[in-house]
């Protein structure tokens, strides 16, 4: 199933009024359903798990209405606390929270949304208090899971004292992931030494280029050689929302979009965040729906090669080097295999028209055509073609 972030069209604006618009529009354009994610600002501040009370008068019939639509639903988190709130009171008092290298003080760090105290992970008393509070508001509301954000070694730059005194910053990014073990429905965009384990590792932000976009594949296939087997590429388009604000149609480039969304298709998961049905005329919307339910229809396939995954550590895409040894693939950054079935070819620069090398064996393409290899072939990509090729032989 894809997945829908609400970060690039609700930003920090996230309401109830809006997430349910866009959960309508979701079904109303015809694209599948799949996890909801509502991203951050949903809660009355960082370190409480409520809902803004102002912008959620009915959180829980809102995801009672989400799972009756289709969708699983998971809300965004980070292991930090407001300053001068009740829960940052309680966990001073309780010595659940990271300290200055006195050990006594509440130490406050510098993050993306500010200044704020933070758990410590490295504390098991601390990680079983912030387990139990998501696993309250999952009671509470019905949510399924949590996206677990901001776990970041560079934000600890100062000296610090951790409640495990061999502990460093890399010690908590890695307790900070555990935490999601213990819930299925989890994503991460960091973490350290979990290759192997079953999160969902989600690639650092790309941009709205197409120079982001060539970089997918070749960072999918890294994150698999780690032991990051279920992958998410980001965010179709790219994660950043300045690209998606004030569009002016005529000259926004749609074609970046689908290409976007086609490399996403036949990867482990694809992500929307922003709603194509936005910024896409006819045509483009299209095609776009038409891949969200091809990345769907491929899904006994993709489920087969995680379960694979699980049992030999194998990645999910491959490196073709990896799929064919020693056949000249090192260079190839441009093509991958999803299991050893299929060996995608999508495009990943502007343009209909590229050049695919095909590995020893019998190969059928995505329209039908045989072809046997080592051969290396010329081929034109129409707008609304993927080029991918089943492995017959």
């Amino acid at each position: 199933k894809p997945q829908y972030n609400t970060w690039i069209e609700l930003m920090y604006n996230q309401n109830q009024i809006d997430i349910e618009k866009y959960a309508q529009d979701i079904l109303a354009n015809d694209f599948p359903t799949g996890i909801f994610m509502i991203d951050d600002n949903w809660q009355k501040y960082y370190g409480n798990f409520d809902f803004k009370p102002e912008k959620f008068p009915d959180a829980a019939g809102m995801i009672d209405r989400l799972h009756k639509q289709g969708f699983k639903v998971m809300l965004w988190i980070a292991p930090f606390v407001s300053a001068d709130s009740p829960e940052y009171r309680l966990l001073a008092k309780k010595g659940y929270l990271v300290k200055e290298k006195d050990g006594i003080t509440p130490a406050m760090i510098h993050w993306w949304n500010g200044v704020s105290a933070c758990y410590d992970m490295t504390n098991p008393e601390a990680a079983s208090y912030l387990e139990e509070q998501l696993l309250t508001a999952q009671r509470k509301y019905g949510i399924d899971g949590y996206k677990f954000d901001a776990g970041d070694v560079n934000h600890f730059t100062g000296e610090y004292a951790f409640h495990d005194p061999t502990a460093n910053a890399c010690t908590f990014s890695q307790k900070w992931a555990e935490l999601g073990l213990k819930f299925p429905y989890n994503e991460f965009r960091t973490s350290f030494k979990l290759g192997g384990q079953a999160i969902v590792q989600r690639l650092g932000d790309k941009s709205y280029s197409w120079h982001a976009s060539s970089l997918l594949i070749p960072d999918m296939i890294a994150a698999g050689l780690l032991g990051h087997a279920y992958t998410c590429p980001d965010m179709i388009g790219g994660g950043e929302f300045g690209s998606f604000l004030n569009i002016d149609t005529d000259k926004f480039d749609q074609e970046l979009i689908v290409r976007s969304c086609q490399i996403h298709a036949f990867m482990p998961m694809m992500q929307f965040s922003v709603a194509p049905w936005r910024i896409l005329d006819k045509k483009h919307l299209d095609i776009c729906r038409q891949f969200a339910q091809f990345h769907e229809q491929m899904g006994s396939y993709i489920l087969q090669v995680a379960i694979h995954a699980s049992q030999t550590g194998e990645p999910i895409v491959q490196h073709l080097e990896y799929a064919f040894p020693h056949q000249g693939f090192a260079d190839c950054h441009d093509q991958f295999m999803l299991g050893d079935k299929y060996m995608v070819a999508p495009m990943v620069t502007k343009g209909t028209h590229r050049t695919v090398k095909l590995p020893k064996g019998e190969w059928r393409d995505d329209m039908g055509k045989k072809f046997k290899g080592p051969k290396t072939i010329e081929i034109e990509v129409p707008l609304e073609r993927l080029p991918y090729f089943e492995r017959i032989k």
